[in-house]
């Protein structure tokens, strides 16, 4: 693996496939006893926005490999304002043995990475969300056996989330159709990148602005907030251009009949998704949520081997 994870395509498809093994193991090894990986070593949890699974699986994953985390809110830092990044990536790489960074601009995060000799985890940027989907593909992997032409469908906006599935799904060989309103579809750069690693995957990647379209004879229908943090301000002219892409009842009666229900969580209930549809039997949002540990861990027992 490279020093740094702040894109799911830093990794290629046998580097998914053994942080998806190395967490199975390490997940039996915890049960067991307490693991060492990290015994002795330190990582910095530089947080800009608030959080509950990440925060927790990350502090969780670092005590149960044997290591300490150190949390750092945005009154600690301030990140590019008390502080520059690049003094604050220079710093920590005299202290600590890693950096899981949470930040509002991707930049940021490429920023630390850039300046830190130490491995940095994109814990999620306004880009992409690497460790939410590769917990979600273990999930997929768990449940289904395997991930190559997996069906998956995209309902919602085109955020930091599905960027990370559309590169994830090229790599791993799955198909996605992901469905958003229009104006509101992935990044251009983000599409074109998952399109062309599709090519050696032989991954299918589609595209419309029709939830139901996108939703028929699905295996797995993914969805998220309409609204991400730091975009309160947009709600009230975002939630009209979504109407018809609630994941609902009706809507996932165009589904397979075994279809399961994603959702990386915080759930607004009653916008994006029903409270029957997340609570219901083909609900697996625990299940992801569950995974974030098991596979963080082997991230963090990877790059600081």
């Amino acid at each position: 693996m490279k020093k740094d994870l702040c894109s799911i395509s830093d990794l290629t498809l046998e580097e998914i496939c053994h942080l998806f093994s190395l967490s199975q193991q390490l997940k039996e090894k915890v049960k067991t006893g307490s693991l060492t990986k990290l015994k002795d070593k330190i990582v910095a949890i530089v947080f800009e926005k608030p959080s509950l699974r990440t925060r927790v699986t990350f502090e969780t994953a670092i005590y149960s490999l044997g290591g300490n985390p150190i949390y750092l809110s945005p009154s600690d830092i301030g990140l590019g304002k008390r502080e520059s990044v690049k003094d604050v990536a220079q710093n920590l790489s005299l202290w600590v043995s890693a950096i899981v960074a949470r930040t509002f601009a991707h930049t940021t995060i490429l920023e630390l990475a850039q300046h830190a000799n130490i491995p940095v985890i994109n814990a999620l940027s306004d880009l992409e969300h690497p460790c939410q989907v590769l917990a979600d593909f273990l999930t997929i992997l768990e449940i289904k056996g395997k991930i190559e032409n997996s069906k998956i469908a995209w309902v919602g906006d085109g955020n930091n989330v599905c960027h990370s599935l559309l590169l994830g799904s090229a790599i791993l060989g799955a198909s996605l159709f992901v469905a958003t309103p229009k104006g509101y579809e992935p990044n251009r750069e983000i599409v074109n990148k998952s399109l062309a690693l599709a090519k050696s995957s032989q991954a299918e990647i589609r595209f419309t602005n029709d939830p139901v379209e996108a939703v028929k004879n699905r295996e797995f229908i993914y969805t998220d907030t309409w609204i991400s943090m730091g975009e309160e301000s947009q709600a009230e002219i975002k939630k009209p251009a979504f109407a018809g892409f609630q994941v609902n009842e009706k809507l996932l009666k165009n589904a397979l009949p075994d279809y399961k229900v994603m959702h990386c969580l915080p759930a607004h209930r009653g916008e994006e998704i029903t409270d029957e549809v997340l609570d219901g039997p083909h609900s697996i949002v625990l299940k992801q949520a569950e995974n974030r540990l098991h596979i963080q861990r082997a991230i963090l027992a990877e790059l600081l081997k």
